[in-house]
């Protein structure tokens, strides 16, 4: 097994978060005004980081709530949660909205330029509330520790078995033992959390915006509480009954066929590239399974000169990364095609600023309260060979690996969500981990709900085109069907680079 399979396997883990270069909050401005919200005291705080344009204003505050719902009396964590109020003087209606994240792993307030770029419609009428699920961001987070209190990470160069994953979660679990019981942590914990926070508010009906992982909280949350629910936005779907990790394989590979018929159909593009992008990537990466190559490349964050070793596992790696975001892998055809004629530079420089862009994004621990808890249990190795796929089946199982040391209680799948609410479902057309076939799952328990397929989209489609004009349109009217969508026609696929300056005008 090759010693990048565990940065391989890393960047799967991430593959859920609803934006993996979102800002992270700063502390609270000390000598401000109090607000209450409910009987939540919030105070002016600035959310922002490195990678964000802008900042984000909003209210942060707590609410502590019992770790464990069946011991009131045992430990309590804070939940951190950050208000953006609405822009119309104090005159917001009364449904707020609950923002959800993804992950596994992500908290919601590391997001918020992104949230506030989707649902600028929506502020202008209603208060949004970004809630930091439990083990995330400043809600008691899951980080991994060792017996000394220093912080662990994984080391990339250690060989990736599934062993070493369950020797370093084992480690990280005994860390967190005075801190966290880590069986805490799973959807319905959180699910507890956010009717707590809304009690604690003061309101009776919330509007649910849930992004990838956070579209299974969404739907456990409306299941539960549907009297409290007035409306579901769920992008990039997560169907109940999906084992979080356990089809990579083969939503990376219906993603890049997806995009490499794209090529084919795009004059300048098949003439530029005869050897379609699916096929040249399997050449590449077949090449580097034989025989990985050291490159020495300019790092594009350090722009010192870095020499490491590019195997089959970066390559799937990077390759996997930039399917998110058809800006980004547009650039694979370009820089597959320099490295099956020699020249691996571009491609050892863009997996390294993949790997930086990716690192730290998600709370490890938190991720596998999660999926140990809701996921290893159902996952089924495929009983056929995946031998054509680009990613086999390796990737899942170190996905699961560190279950076996990680403290859990195994879940059962929570059945399909079956409901009268108005519920809009979004997609992305080219999405490599929630395609548009996970939301047609979901689809038919949901009279009221409607699937909209964004065209020439990747994973996440909150701020693509119109889409924010929508989503202000249904959260005010709450009937999915009634919307005009046709201004979704308007966006276009993104054509792929034919040179390093960019595509044929």
């Amino acid at each position: 097994m090759s010693s990048q399979r565990l940065k391989l396997a890393g960047l799967m883990a991430s593959v859920l978060c609803v934006a993996c270069s979102a800002p992270a909050p700063e502390a609270s401005k000390d000598g401000t005004t109090t607000r209450h919200f409910g009987s939540i005291a919030f105070s002016p705080c600035t959310l922002s980081g490195a990678m964000a344009s802008q900042n984000v204003e909003a209210q942060c505050g707590t609410l502590s709530v019992a770790e464990d719902p069946q011991r009131p009396d045992g430990r309590h964590i804070d939940l951190r949660i950050a208000w953006l109020d609405a822009g119309n003087s104090g005159s917001a209606m009364a449904d707020p909205v609950f923002f959800l994240a993804g992950g596994p792993g992500q908290a919601a307030s590391e997001v918020a330029q992104v949230v506030n770029a989707a649902l600028g419609q929506v502020r202008k009428r209603r208060d949004i509330f970004l809630i930091d699920q439990r083990g995330t961001g400043g809600s008691n987070p899951l980080d991994c520790v060792d017996a000394d209190g220093k912080a662990m990470k994984l080391d990339e160069s250690a060989e990736p078995t599934p062993a070493f994953l369950r020797e370093f979660a084992a480690t990280c679990a005994a860390g967190l033992a005075d801190k966290a019981d880590v069986r805490q942590y799973t959807t319905s914990r959180a699910i507890d959390d956010l009717d707590a926070v809304r009690k604690a508010l003061g309101v009776s009906q919330l509007n649910l915006v849930g992004g990838s992982y956070g579209t299974r909280v969404a739907q456990q949350y409306a299941a539960r509480y549907p009297q409290h629910t007035r409306t579901v936005v769920i992008d990039g779907v997560v169907p109940n009954d999906l084992v979080v990790g356990g089809d990579f394989a083969n939503t990376f590979q219906n993603a890049i066929t997806l995009q490499a018929a794209q090529c084919i159909q795009d004059a300048a593009c098949a003439k530029r590239f005869p050897v379609d992008t699916r096929t040249q990537l399997a050449k590449v990466m077949q090449t580097l399974a034989a025989a990985p190559v050291q490159v020495t490349y300019r790092d594009p964050g350090t722009a010192q000169p870095r020499t490491d070793a590019l195997t089959h596992d970066s390559v799937a790696g990077l390759a996997f990364a930039f399917s998110y975001m058809p800006q980004l892998s547009a650039l694979l055809p370009v820089v597959l095609d320099e490295a099956a004629n020699g020249r691996y530079e571009p491609l050892a420089a863009l997996s390294r600023n993949a790997s930086r862009a990716m690192d730290m994004q998600i709370n490890r621990g938190m991720q596998w309260s999660v999926i140990c808890s809701e996921d290893a249990a159902r996952y089924q190795p495929p009983t056929e060979p995946q031998g054509d796929t680009l990613i086999g089946p390796h990737v899942a199982e170190m996905f699961f690996a560190a279950c076996g040391a990680w403290p859990h209680e195994n879940v059962a799948a929570t059945p399909a969500l079956t409901s009268e609410l108005p519920v809009l479902l979004l997609s992305g057309e080219v999405d490599p981990v929630t395609p548009p076939r996970y939301a047609e799952r979901v689809l038919p328990g949901l009279p009221n709900g409607r699937h909209l397929v964004a065209r020439g989209q990747g994973h996440g489609t909150l701020t693509a085109g119109c889409m924010p004009r929508l989503l202000g349109q249904f959260i005010d009217g709450a009937d999915a069907k009634a919307l005009d969508a046709t201004c979704l026609d308007t966006l276009a696929r993104v054509p792929a680079f034919t040179s390093f300056n960019g595509w044929e005008p």
